[in-house]
């Protein structure tokens, strides 16, 4: 596909984004920039594919659309060459690999500002561009991050830490990672400078615990594993119902105010003061209330229970399952799937545009590229010629699938 033939369109319009990197976490903050109109090239490795194109691809379907694809040996010094000439024109380049693999490749922040001067560039790691040396180059995934990030600790059984499934760590790392993108693009469309963002995995996962770390250093705090439970309020988990569950969320004064006579309780009673806002876990308080909201639920349906709770102003919803979720009213008013095309013609359902905006909405408007789809386009827009561009494929510089 060549450049001519993007569309134009979404807020991001005119942004020039290069990726380079494997599987989601990098990848996967670029492909938000290309569902908002930016112009994104995803490099592959010359010498091996993305991973996440096996076993069916459907991560790599989900968040590899909208861009073009170029497969390079960017180590090489032919590769380096076509490498430099990308970021000339670009505005942002993400990549994503252990800590210091571009400045063993001889590719520093300034080697690139030399190149270009207003670009951003971001790493995103596992563990960070700096920090103890016996960490900074330990490659990472997904669950990993969680892991050394905390998260894994508070989540799972009281005997087994578990990680959340799936792909959460990459998902609020790529989150990170493209806002602060985006704030340092606007910086240097200000100044002509450009910055460097070191964006780690594990780093995002303990950010986004919210005050829990800080309770941490000014409490001591350490929350059990409690499964399904909410380390500190009661009936704040998933209920069996009749045919499925829904998981109910009980606190706040106003829930308390209207939940408690609902399950026949009184706030402001022994079991239930009114100086707390929640039902605290391990009293008698929550036990009651969790037998009466079993014993409620047990005899209700999903949908009795979803819009009796509702009428009641508790917090409810079912616990949802892809298969509900396709066929329920508001996804499907919302459009919240949405279908395309492969480059194949397959048609395909996945996730649409998150989030939408009014104004200048985002689409989908390619399905992910085939392994070096579009390195002639690409390379012929940085002015190589029919011949370098098959010199540099007999050179193992250049692949396709």
């Amino acid at each position: 596909m060549k450049r001519a033939e993007i569309p134009q369109f979404g807020p991001l319009q005119g942004v020039r984004v290069i990726c380079a990197g494997l599987a989601t976490a990098g990848p996967y903050a670029a492909t938000m920039m290309s569902d908002f109109g930016a112009e994104v090239i995803n490099i592959e490795s010359a010498v091996v594919p993305d991973q996440s194109r096996a076993a069916g691809g459907s991560a790599f379907k989900q968040d590899h659309r909208n861009q073009r694809a170029l497969a390079l040996h960017i180590p090489s010094p032919q590769g380096r060459e076509v490498f430099c000439k990308l970021i000339k024109e670009a505005d942002i380049f993400i990549e994503n690999s252990k800590g210091g693999q571009w400045k063993r490749w001889g590719m520093t922040d300034e080697t690139m500002w030399e190149v270009n001067p207003k670009l951003v560039i971001v790493h995103v790691t596992g563990y960070g561009l700096s920090g103890d040396p016996n960490y900074v180059e330990r490659p990472s995934w997904d669950a990993i991050g969680q892991a050394f990030g905390t998260l894994v600790s508070v989540n799972g059984t009281e005997d087994v830490p578990m990680a959340t499934n799936p792909y959460m760590c990459d998902a609020t790392t790529a989150l990170y990672a493209s806002w602060a993108a985006l704030a340092a693009y606007i910086r240097a469309q200000k100044t002509g400078i450009g910055d460097s963002i070191d964006c780690t995995q594990f780093e995002s996962v303990l950010r986004g615990q919210s005050g829990w770390p800080l309770k941490y250093f000014s409490e001591g705090f350490q929350p059990a594993r409690t499964g399904g439970e909410n380390a500190v309020g009661a009936a704040f988990k998933a209920f069996k119902c009749q045919d499925g569950f829904v998981f109910i969320c009980f606190g706040g004064p106003g829930i308390m105010k209207v939940g408690l006579p609902f399950f026949g309780f009184e706030w402001g009673s022994e079991l239930f003061p009114r100086a707390v806002p929640w039902v605290l876990q391990g009293t008698e308080g929550a036990r009651v209330l969790e037998a009466k909201i079993n014993e409620w639920c047990a005899a209700k349906t999903v949908e009795e229970a979803e819009k009796e709770l509702n009428e009641a102003g508790i917090p409810v919803s079912p616990v949802m399952t892809y298969a509900m979720a396709e066929k329920h009213p508001h996804y499907i008013a919302r459009e919240t799937f949405t279908e395309w095309e492969t480059v194949d013609g397959e048609k395909i359902k996945g996730v649409n545009v998150v989030p939408k905006l009014a104004k200048e909405p985002g689409k989908v408007w390619r399905g992910a590229p085939k392994y070096g789809m579009d390195n002639e386009d690409i390379l012929a827009e940085l002015g190589y010629s029919s011949e370098e561009i098959l010199a540099l494929y007999n050179d193992k510089v250049l692949a396709k699938e």
